[in-house]
């Protein structure tokens, strides 16, 4: 008797990331994991059919890099934008959290900050999700081992410029907003001594010390107040470009060697280059990979600072932290890219409403502006819109949006399409153009920065181990996305 499969998908061209090419074939889901993959299967075998229609079958996206609770409740960012990461074919959502001001807004240890996250988070979200956590403080780093061991968090952040300046600008009261106690510090000892807790977890679990990590948001503090206060005094610079001179490319590639070296100095191999966005930077993180060898640095890049430069349309709504950059920091990004010099490709999705963004009677002005914007939903369709026309090939899109950070962020059941991972899907029709409008997307932004870019590539469907939660744009069903405790099995 044959199986009977819960689901058979026909007449699809699946991409594997490590494969060359697509491949004609059906897939068929059990149990929430691929069961079967290969042509010519009989429909009569399963529950449910569904017709492919010819289009490609990726492996569902995992968004690496999102900020969901920054500048609404948890308890409603999680909902409507895990459903706008749906519609984009995005299948699991890693958020990078924090304590102190924005996400929930308090201080204190993590054993009592994230099961409460975990208590909000649960039942939300359409799409799998994940934290990054930040450690704050020292109690934050003695409590690295228990987060890795009891709660599945095997990757953590450093955001390089906290110290002394704001999230949204200059900034002269960082304790306040960091919620941390007068005897401490946010500097780069503070930078060292996570990286020594983050190495001794390693030490510690050596079954799980391969997908450990450390990421690092690289600017200088001292170099980005220095150039705010000159660039915005001197007013010959507006929007993005000011925006972007005032975080100059240097102090992106400063912090990238001095992250570096401290990573050699505690020995910490594992080591993340969050959202690099300038030649500078690409360039120091090049640079720094030849004099450490040995340790793994991943570079990042985000589809924003891919698709959007300072002459944007967009003005102040594409301020994001670091700045959209000048073109020829996009086409070096996109350089390198295609020399194979990137690892992954993320959308840094903070939703930030038009009314968060700026108050009314100061909209236009960058230095008063909030960082951050969404962009999840458009992460694939722009990659295999733009990335094509430059070269890029679909199995390489696959690697850079899927199976290069499931791997390095523990994600052992996704990232792939192959018998016994997850049945994470997301189908591609790469003939269908539509042009980006705010008003189509699940997220309640508002507003987008790619408003009115056409992308020759558009999201059919989207499968989360093997269940259909959204088609044409609509969502299906409940939220089923799961917690995942890393690394997974």
């Amino acid at each position: 008797m044959s199986e009977i499969y819960d689901l058979l998908i026909k007449n699809l061209r699946v991409v594997r990331p490590l494969g060359q090419g697509t491949t004609e074939t059906d897939i068929a889901v059990k149990d929430g994991k691929f069961a079967r993959i290969a042509p010519n299967l009989a429909a009569g075998d399963a529950k449910q059919v569904h017709d492919g229609r010819g289009r490609l079958a990726f492996p569902g996206v995992v968004d690496a890099h999102m900020h969901t609770g920054i500048y609404a409740p948890l308890k409603e960012d999680a909902v409507t934008e895990s459903r706008a990461a749906a519609q984009g074919g995005v299948t699991s959502s890693l958020n990078y959290f924090r304590s102190g001001q924005y996400y929930l807004n308090k201080g204190g240890p993590y054993a009592k900050f994230f099961p409460e996250v975990l208590k909000i988070s649960k039942g939300r979200f359409h799409v799998d999700y994940a934290y990054h956590l930040a450690p704050m403080d020292a109690t934050h780093i003695r409590e690295i081992p228990t987060l890795v061991s009891k709660y599945g968090v095997s990757s953590f952040k450093i955001f390089m410029f906290y110290g002394s300046h704001g999230l949204h600008g200059r900034s002269d009261d960082q304790r306040k907003f960091l919620m941390i106690k007068p005897d401490e510090r946010y500097d780069y000892a503070h930078f060292e001594f996570i990286m020594r807790g983050v190495q001794a977890a390693r030490e510690r679990f050596p079954d799980k010390a391969a997908q450990i990590s450390l990421s690092l948001h690289c600017e200088t503090a001292e170099i980005m107040t220095a150039y705010t206060k000159r660039i915005e005094g001197q007013k010959k610079l507006k929007g993005l470009a000011a925006y972007s001179a005032s975080r100059p490319p240097h102090s992106e590639g400063l912090a990238v060697f001095i992250a570096s070296y401290l990573a050699d100095e505690t020995a910490l191999p594992n080591i993340n280059l969050l959202h690099l966005s300038s030649r500078k930077a690409l360039t120091a993180a090049l640079q720094m990979a030849g004099i450490f060898p040995h340790i793994d640095f991943r570079r990042e890049v985000t589809i924003g600072h891919l698709m959007l430069d300072t002459g944007s349309k967009a003005g102040v709504l594409a301020k994001v932290n670091p700045p959209i950059r000048p073109r020829e920091d996009v086409e070096f990004l996109w350089e390198q890219l295609l020399a194979g010099n990137i690892d992954w490709v993320v959308s840094d999705h903070a939703c930030c409403r038009h009314e968060t963004k700026a108050a009314q009677k100061t909209f236009g002005n960058i230095w008063l502006a909030k960082s951050g914007f969404g962009g999840t939903e458009y992460l694939l369709p722009a990659l295999v819109s733009e990335g094509t026309k430059r070269g890029l090939s679909l199995n390489r899109i696959a690697q850079l949006t899927s199976h290069a950070p499931a791997r390095r962020f523990g994600l052992n059941a996704k990232g792939d399409i192959a018998e016994g991972l997850d049945a994470d899907l997301a189908l591609v029709d790469p003939r269908e153009s539509f042009v980006v409008r705010a008003r189509d997307s699940a997220s309640t932004q508002g507003y987008t920065p790619f408003e009115g870019i056409e992308l020759a590539a558009r999201v059919k469907a989207t499968y989360l181990r093997g269940q259909l939660i959204c088609e044409n744009g609509n969502i299906v069903g409940p939220a089923r996305g799961q917690y995942l405790h890393r690394p997974t099995q």
